[in-house]
């Protein structure tokens, strides 16, 4: 598995999007299908053994946010408003003038700014293991945040990070930017999520971070709202790199569960 992300790696490109040296990959080819990382991630790390099952029906466009991975920086903090319109100026400059868009863990809440922010951007948005208010997530969570230490940070994204960004500071600077981020998170109104018109499937782990009395919350704003509630933990289902083991036929059902809702008129 390592020398294959490493291999994939090296077909990156960079676009100046909004001032910011963003990172991107393309794979496969069909109808455009963004994917956005969570906190402290990177591509690979969430999304390194999913994509190649998604890129047999799609053209995947796999980003690195502001401060992660490959990606700059900018002398601004890190929201998910700054990130929503980087990755539209990115389609911009692709020529891609609509596509669905998957996010995971705080990708989902980039992705529910994109189809805020960006409504004409947007085909159809998957919401994966995200929450849209502070009760979302277990009260011990909040605690951990306002307490987060670097050396508490998951030592095999730190490590992944390295591998593409060999620059500590770099990786620091995420992990404050990260850390600050969720600290000052704010609940979104119901009406926020009432506002978005394209369908949104809402999907977790049912041991997930987010609880799946959220999860049933969040769908039902929707106006188009799909819902699923995988075996798993937070990301199992996609083989996120906290996976140990992951199960082929997980990965595989978890594909068609996608390519399901995407296909559905």
């Amino acid at each position: 598995m390592a020398n294959h992300l490493a291999q994939a790696q090296d077909t990156g490109k960079y676009a100046t999007v909004n001032g910011l040296k963003m990172y991107y990959e393309i794979h496969g080819t069909g109808s455009p299908l963004v994917l956005i990382h969570g906190g402290g991630s990177t591509i690979y790390t969430n999304f390194g053994r999913i994509i190649p099952f998604l890129a047999k029906t799609h053209q995947v466009i796999a980003v690195e946010l502001q401060a992660h991975g490959h990606s700059g920086d900018r002398a601004a903090p890190e929201t998910f408003q700054q990130d929503a319109d980087d990755v539209a100026a990115l389609l911009k400059h692709l020529n891609i003038a609509k596509a669905d868009i998957f996010g995971f863990s705080n990708g989902g809440q980039t992705t529910m700014e994109i189809g805020m922010r960006h409504p004409n951007m947007v085909n159809k948005l998957i919401v994966a293991s995200a929450f849209y208010k502070r009760d979302g997530a277990p009260a011990g969570f909040w605690e951990m945040m306002a307490n987060a230490k670097f050396s508490d940070m998951p030592q095999v994204y730190k490590d992944e990070f390295l591998k593409v960004n060999n620059n500590p500071a770099a990786l620091m600077n995420m992990f404050t930017k990260d850390s600050q981020r969720m600290q000052n998170f704010k609940d979104w109104k119901a009406a926020d999520l009432k506002a978005i018109k394209a369908p949104v499937l809402v999907l977790i782990g049912d041991q997930d971070l987010p609880t799946p009395e959220h999860a049933v919350e969040m769908y039902r704003l929707f106006e188009k709202g799909r819902l699923a509630i995988l075996p798993g933990t937070h990301g199992s289902y996609l083989g996120e790199i906290m996976t140990s083991n992951p199960n082929l036929e997980t990965l595989q059902y978890f594909t068609a569960v996608l390519n399901e809702f995407l296909a559905a008129k």
